[in-house]
């Protein structure tokens, strides 16, 4: 934490929920948490009964860490549950609003989205693709992405949605890794006014090599020319030719809906597995309860559905609702910085939930775009991907939500499937830079290096004795299911710590009152802007350098997006790069999300005597910070040298 979130710590501001909004909440008796805790099996089945069971299940949980299962013997569809059902008793609620970059813009029904669904599974059937097969998803943020993924869960397909600014070397390594069958995509997509290539950088990963690839699938969003191979390639007209009826396949509880690949502290991305019905029950309960969902709202959820929370969130937490969700394609900044709060104007968007990153960076843009739109319909705020600094949590409190709306400020993961820990925001009072409370059904613990539970005792502050690290120690419905094809990897990443007890990754504050204040990543992986970038991956795009001989990255400080990506490099004898070449390459191989902020190319780097790299010292280093103890360096003097070089930088 800094100092100025410390200061604002020891204001100790409490924000209670109105009466108003507590009224009408769909959450409004803190008893909940302790008949959850009680019986948290029945507390989730009551969640689990309100999906539309083809088959009813016949057990709650099995649970031996880490494999769980959940609604045993039950069997459903996740297309069914978040379309069919809405489409049959709503036809003509909108189910998704979409504006895209340039300013198109389209309303899509539930009975429209049934009937687009239905062709697309269709048309991927008509590919060969069959139930058990994995789908590649490749495309911008327009309504036919969401349509291929429920096509995928309708046919009983696991798909995997590569974010569409990862490089083909990303595309090629997942698709390769999930073994996929087909790719669907696009010719390209709206960013700040450009086109992004998306069909010709799918080309570059196939032509590195794909050999379960059978078909692609390419939608056209820009209308651009692009490279179709007969006989592999296929246009959206493919589509149009479907029947609009398709049958949703029955799938076990425990069947696998998709895999979404997260960074690996190895470097090799983890192929985070989601089952059916856990995870569906998770991300209704938290869509319907944290954001007070209700039939009258408009969800703008600002993530990529290359993320798990637009998974969660824009696709299956909401739409299993029967809600309406609101999609943007483009960037905040264009053509103005007023992009996000002009959409919130015109469309009349109701809860927005977006990442302290960007906050940050509307906060840095000022007020004045903020105030030059009406933003009189939103009635709930929320906040996801990192932990947002107090400062931020209250400009977006006073600036957006006019002191009005309730924060919701969430943490959870990829590997968690929904939310964790969270306000209910007709029962939490909230402070400014805490998740507060786990969800109800979920239990956390805040344990010590040694396993240890951590307390807090008297009035105190967050000093060190009341940190440590964030546990989840029962099962719960959305829960991974595993890392696709490495289960003693999955046993290892996330349960080996703390004998049996998911451990997340992530450093907590315990306060008196018993609020959890995220702290951070504890391990190899950085949080940049939101999302997990793997130390080793960003090292391995380097050295890959045939300048480079070795390199070293850590995650430092960035007050926009958390952590920045900084690199430190060391060059082969007789060889020269500048640090922009090596940023360019970054961003070609991994994509523009993993190009580092700085790179320093220095002689050597701070290393213990057996050879392994002191990251912390180089943290200090870009941070500012005095160093820790260098008496276990083999070279001492290498970190004043690298204290110099690093210092003239910032001067």
């Amino acid at each position: 934490m800094t100092d100025s979130t410390d200061a604002l710590l020891h204001e100790n501001r409490h924000f209670p929920p109105s009466a108003e909004f507590t009224a009408q909440a769909n959450a409004r008796d803190a008893a909940i948490y302790a008949e959850a805790d009680a019986d948290p099996e029945k507390w989730w089945a009551s969640w689990a009964d309100k999906l539309d069971w083809l088959s009813p299940y016949d057990k709650v949980c099995e649970f031996e860490a880490p494999n769980a299962k959940w609604f045993l013997n039950g069997k459903l569809n996740a297309a069914y549950n978040c379309v069919d059902r809405h489409a049959a008793n709503t036809p003509d609620r909108v189910a998704i609003t979409w504006e895209g970059e340039p300013g198109d813009s389209r309303q899509v029904t539930y009975a429209e989205l049934k009937d687009e669904v239905s062709r697309i599974a269709n048309a991927i059937k008509s590919l060969g693709v069959t139930k058990g097969d994995r789908v590649t998803i490749y495309m911008p943020m327009v309504p036919e992405l969401v349509m291929s993924m429920l096509a995928c869960a309708r046919i009983g397909a696991a798909h995997t949605v590569v974010f569409g600014g990862f490089s083909a070397e990303s595309l090629h390594e997942r698709t390769n890794d999930a073994a996929c069958k087909l790719i669907i995509t696009a010719d390209g997509g709206y960013r700040r006014g450009s086109i992004v290539p998306l069909k010709k950088i799918a080309d570059e990963a196939l032509e590195m090599g794909c050999p379960t690839v059978e078909n692609v699938l390419v939608l056209q969003r820009t209308g651009q020319e692009v490279a179709m191979q007969p006989g592999r390639d296929y246009g959206w007209d493919l589509v149009a030719q479907q029947s609009t009826d398709c049958p949703c396949e029955p799938m076990d509880s425990e069947d696998m809906l998709f895999i979404l690949y997260t960074s690996g502290s190895t470097g090799k991305p983890k192929g985070i597995v989601h089952s059916t019905a856990g995870y569906l029950t998770g991300v209704m309960a938290t869509s319907k309860l944290v954001f007070d969902l209700k039939d009258s709202d408009l969800f703008f959820c600002t993530a990529d559905c290359g993320w798990i929370t637009g998974h969660s969130y824009i696709t299956y937490g909401p739409l299993a609702n029967g809600a309406s969700v609101l999609m943007y394609e483009g960037a905040p900044d264009t053509p103005d910085k007023d992009r996000f709060w002009r959409i919130i104007e015109k469309h009349k968007a109701t809860i927005l939930y977006t990442a302290p990153t960007a906050i940050r960076t509307f906060m840095k843009w000022g007020d004045e775009y903020v105030n030059r739109c009406d933003l009189s319909t939103l009635r709930l705020l929320g906040s996801v991907g990192e932990p947002i600094n107090p400062e931020a949590w209250i400009w977006y409190s006073d600036t957006v939500g006019k002191g009005k709306c309730p924060v919701v400020d969430t943490w959870w993961q990829t590997e968690t499937g929904a939310i964790m820990v969270t306000p209910l925001p007709g029962i939490t009072t909230t402070k400014p830079g805490s998740a507060t409370h786990p969800f109800p059904g979920i239990r956390v613990r805040v344990l010590d290096e040694d396993g240890n539970g951590v307390s807090v005792t008297g009035p105190g502050n967050h000093g060190d004795s009341h940190k440590g690290f964030l546990v989840l120690d029962r099962p719960w419905p959305s829960m991974a299911r595993g890392i696709y094809g490495d289960p003693d990897r999955f046993q290892k990443t996330y349960w080996g710590r703390f004998d049996g007890k998911y451990f997340a990754g992530d450093g907590v504050a315990l306060d008196p009152e018993g609020n959890l204040w995220l702290l951070g990543r504890v391990d190899d992986i950085m949080l940049v802007a939101g999302h997990n970038i793997s130390t080793m991956e960003v090292e391995s795009a380097l050295v890959n350098h045939p300048a480079v001989a070795e390199a070293a990255v850590i995650g430092r400080s960035h007050e926009i997006k958390g952590q920045a990506v900084a690199a430190f490099v060391i060059l082969k004898t007789g060889e020269s790069v500048t640090p922009d070449e090596l940023k360019k390459h970054v961003a070609h191989r991994l994509g523009p999300i993993c190009r580092p902020d700085d790179v320093f190319i220095v002689a050597e780097v701070p290393k213990t005597r057996s050879g392994k790299i002191m990251r912390r010292l180089l943290r200090d280093i870009a941070e500012g910070r005095t160093t820790g103890d260098t008496t276990t360096l083999a070279d001492p003097s290498v970190m004043q040298s690298l204290k110099d070089q690093y210092a003239d930088k910032e001067g």
